[in-house]
C-alpha cells in the first residue's frame, strides 16, 4: 500500500511498522500518499520486447520486398509511441503525491500534481470531519475531509480498499489528538 505514516513521538513499546498513537503534547502525524507504480523496469522492457515482436510479425510477410521499407518507419513510430507513453506515465505517477501533517493545532494537506500547481489546505483538526462515502460518489469509498469551509478529497489515486483503511487510521489519529 502506498501509504506511509510517520508518527513522532511514537508510543512506548510499539513495534516498528505498526500504526501507533503518538504520545505527548507535541504529537505529530505525517502521512505520505503516493500512487502505486505497477510496472517496474523489467516489466517495461518485456512490454517493449513483446510489442516489437508483434509489430515484426506482419513484416515477415513482406521481407525482401520494397514494401518492407515503406512499413518499417510506421512500425518504428508505433513502438516509439508506446515507449514514450509508458515513460511519461511513469514519470507523472512518480511526481504525484499527497502529504498530510496532523498536530493538535492544525491539519495540513499538500498535494503535488505533475502538470498543475501544488494545492494546499489547512484547518483546525478539532472541527475537521473525515467522511467515507461508500456508494453514490464519483468513486467507490470516496474519502473526504471537511473543514475550514471546504471539502477536500484525499487519496484519489488509491484503491477503494486502501481508502477504507486510510479512513480508519485517519479517524483514529484525529480522535486521539482531540
Amino acid at each position: 500500500m502506498p501509504v506511509y505514516w510517520e508518527i513522532t513521538p511514537p508510543a512506548p513499546g510499539t513495534s516498528p511498522g505498526a500504526f501507533a498513537l503518538a504520545s505527548g503534547d507535541g504529537a505529530e502525524y505525517r502521512l505520505k500518499l503516493a500512487p502505486n507504480i505497477s510496472m517496474g523496469p523489467v516489466g517495461f522492457a518485456r512490454m517493449i520486447a513483446i510489442s516489437a515482436g508483434f509489430l515484426a510479425l506482419p513484416l515477415l510477410a513482406v521481407l525482401g520486398t520494397p514494401v518492407l521499407w515503406g512499413l518499417l518507419p510506421f512500425a518504428g513510430l508505433a513502438l516509439w509511441g508506446l515507449w514514450y507513453a509508458l515513460q511519461r506515465n511513469r514519470a507523472e505517477r512518480e511526481r504525484l503525491r499527497e502529504e498530510l501533517r496532523l498536530t493538535r493545532e492544525s491539519i495540513e494537506i499538500h498535494r503535488i500534481n505533475p502538470r498543475t500547481p501544488a494545492q494546499h489546505w489547512q484547518a483546525n483538526p478539532y472541527w475537521v470531519r473525515v467522511k467515507l462515502k461508500e456508494k453514490g460518489a464519483p468513486v467507490e469509498n470516496y474519502l473526504t475531509l471537511e473543514g475550514a469551509g471546504r471539502v477536500v478529497e484525499l487519496g484519489a489515486f488509491l484503491s477503494p480498499e486502501e481508502r477504507a483503511d486510510l479512513y480508519d487510521e485517519l479517524s483514529r489519529a484525529l480522535r486521539h489528538l482531540r
